[in-house]
């Protein structure tokens, strides 16, 4: 006992997994430099003229040395993070501090392009320091080692990142250039990013000396460490130097994730326990990971023959990763006990159907009538020309609406699950990634046959949430992570796209941001009577809905066959999706937020909230519309982006009232 309290507790020695790390450095660095042009020519560099020389030294050799200084920074922020917080779930992706930096990016770019700020990392910084301050705000000191710190960061990386996407789309002419940020790419041309990169890095180092001792005393404990005379700046001051690390991380190469989630759960895996080795470990695995990831980007696009950014691989092999993760250090108590459905007082009276009725009837008045031109704004009805181009779009963006929101009640009933949504499950993601590997692959348009390939889509992603659901019992946690996980996964084939720099890259994310301007009348008429169809059998089940929300048992003494009764509705749950996604693109957070809004207002029976959703997700997408068409005339927002990130900013809201609810305000 005198021996081990005699060892330094701070400290200590190395494990040996660093050492193993050291190794495999080495081994992918000799494998990155073979597939990315060859080894190095023979004799000094000074004296080569050649161009096998010149590839070498101002291109594979920079990319290498930038794979190992941003994988090693990314590692080591996510080590800081994660001994911060006591949640091994913490990442600067999963806190939205990545997609925060990046809209920090884009915002400088656009305002202003000419500023030599953009390449300095205070944008960057700032967009960090704005998307972590807005997590903790609404995970609370409560929620900094558990599920809810992850999912309000969850939310608010894909809110933010949706935000970047929309000034990109808007400002191309100022932001094209950061298609390929949005991809993470780690291809250089010479050593401006490398000189860039490494001296702002340098400062942080101290953390290997300054951070042990804080980090240690936190391990005990906010309170113990406090009253062993830990400073709070202090720990203002290492959550500060995290975010730097991950600000200039995103400056110098884009949008990388996962790296600082995957390297400090190996270095603990592979031994590292106290503060000191696992910092050290976090950053030479983390430059490991990324290099070789680097390495597998490389060996695809020699075997495709076209170039696949380094961040597209890590965030396809980062969402198991965190499917992982959760599934292995959270339990089935911890995934169901983190957001219930807002209570509400309110009893829905039949008088109600009359107002919404009026409001989706004035908000279709406005969508046809009201709208600015040359000589301002003009309050009539429309010519010939105008009415057939907006009559398809409103009639698309109605049947859009209420099919999102039949879904997201069918799911939430069906799964008992508060968070259940297409979006937030990943079915809107599987259609979409579905549509474009088939575009991708076999030359189509995306809307030739698309239906059945986002139907497919949908169906492959129902088939894997169920699998990895019946372990926790399809709690609310792992469901929505597990569909976040995939919507990360999408958005890494989406960045693939735009970073080739082709004329289509901007059709390409016009569409994935939902547009309906595009929509032709026949695609308008197929949709609503789609939507009509499928409503229709929606009602009729909501004995099947309610006899399911009274519990498995009981449902089955009345009769009911469970495996055919969840069967059928995930098909119909998945039609809606697919014939929306088809169609329309995929559109975020509306499925959610539709059956909570009815729920608020007193609609808690199975035909009620159907019905109520169905009209409340109508009108809320028919006014994104209107909204996209007049906010920026003459230009437009695609209204299921400016749907996503109004709906968005009301699941964050609801995550807040979870923490006000809960006593998280006191």
């Amino acid at each position: 006992m005198e021996h081990v309290i005699a060892k330094p507790g701070l400290y200590g020695r190395l494990p040996g997994a660093l050492y193993w790390a050291l190794a495999g450095l080495m081994v992918l660095a000799g494998l990155h430099l073979w597939l990315n042009g060859g080894m190095p020519p023979a004799g000094p560099w000074w004296q080569q003229q050649d161009i096998a020389s010149l590839q070498f030294y101002y291109a594979s050799l920079p990319r290498m040395v930038m794979a190992l200084l941003a994988g090693a920074a990314l590692g080591l922020s996510g080590s800081v993070l994660q001994q911060l917080s006591g949640n091994r779930l913490v990442s600067p992706m999963t806190l939205g501090i990545s997609s925060g930096a990046w809209l920090g990016v884009v915002l400088a770019a656009v305002v202003l392009p000419d500023n030599p700020s953009l390449s300095s990392g205070w944008p960057a910084l700032l967009g960090a320091m704005l998307a972590l301050g807005l997590v903790l705000l609404l995970a609370g000191p409560r929620g900094l080692n558990g599920l809810p710190l992850v999912l309000a960061g969850m939310a608010v990386n894909l809110l933010l990142g949706g935000m970047a996407t929309m000034l990109v789309l808007l400002h191309d002419q100022y932001a094209s250039n950061l298609f390929v940020w949005g991809a993470g790419d780690l291809v250089q041309i010479d050593w401006q990013w490398a000189q860039w990169l490494w001296p702002r890095l340098l400062p942080v180092v101290l953390l290997l000396w300054l951070a042990p001792r804080p980090l240690a005393m936190l391990s005990l404990g906010v309170a113990a460490a406090r009253g062993r005379g830990l400073a709070l700046g202090t720990i203002l001051l290492l959550l500060l130097a995290a975010l730097w690390l991950s600000a200039v991380t995103v400056t110098a190469v884009g949008l990388i994730g996962f790296i600082g989630l995957l390297a400090p759960n190996l270095a603990r895996l592979l031994g590292a326990r106290r503060p000191l080795a696992q910092l050290a470990c976090s950053a030479f695995l983390g430059a490991a990971c990324l290099l070789g990831s680097d390495c597998l980007a490389l060996a695809i696009g020699r075997w495709t023959g076209s170039s696949l950014p380094s961040g597209a691989v890590t965030a396809l092999l980062g969402g198991p990763l965190l499917l992982w993760l959760v599934r292995r250090s959270m339990n089935a108590a911890q995934h169901t006990a983190m957001l219930q459905i807002p209570g509400s007082q309110r009893q829905w009276r039949k008088r109600n159907y009359l107002l919404l009725l009026g409001t989706l009837l004035g908000l279709c008045w406005l969508s046809i009538a009201l709208a600015p031109g040359p000589d301002g704004w003009q309050w009539q009805w429309p010519d010939a020309l105008l009415w057939s181009l907006r009559w398809p779009r409103s009639l698309v963006a109605l049947s859009a609406g209420a099919g999102l929101a039949l879904a997201g009640v069918l799911l939430q009933r069906l799964l008992r699950n508060p968070l259940a949504s297409p979006d937030l499950l990943g079915l809107s993601a599987g259609s979409t990634l579905c549509m474009l590997l088939v575009a991708a692959c076999l030359g189509r348009s995306l809307l030739q046959d698309g239906i059945l390939f986002a139907l497919l889509g949908a169906l492959l992603v129902l088939v894997a949430l169920l699998g990895l659901g019946r372990r926790h019992q399809y709690a609310p946690g792992m469901m929505a992570l597990s569909g976040i996980a995939l919507a990360a996964m999408l958005d890494a084939m989406l960045q693939t796209v735009l970073a080739k720099g082709t004329p289509d890259s901007l059709a390409v994310l016009a569409w994935l941001s939902g547009s309906s301007y595009r929509v032709t009348p026949a695609q308008a008429l197929s949709l609503g009577l789609a939507m009509l169809l499928l409503a229709v059998l929606a009602l009729a089940c909501q004995r099947v809905l309610t006899l399911l929300g009274l519990g498995d048992g009981l449902a089955q003494g009345r009769g009911l066959h469970l495996a055919a009764a969840r069967l059928g509705l995930l098909l119909l749950v998945a039609l809606l999706t697919a014939a929306v996604t088809a169609v329309l693109g995929p559109v975020a957070f509306l499925g959610l937020l539709a059956p909570h809004m009815a729920s608020m207002l007193g609609a808690r029976q199975a035909a009620r909230q159907l019905l109520v959703a169905a009209l409340l997700g109508a009108a809320l997408l028919l006014l994104a519309d209107w909204l996209g068409r007049v906010l920026i005339y003459p230009r437009q927002l695609p209204l299921g982006m400016l749907a996503s990130v109004l709906c968005g900013c009301y699941f964050l809201l609801l995550l807040g009232w979870q923490r006000l609810r809960r006593g998280g305000g006191q």
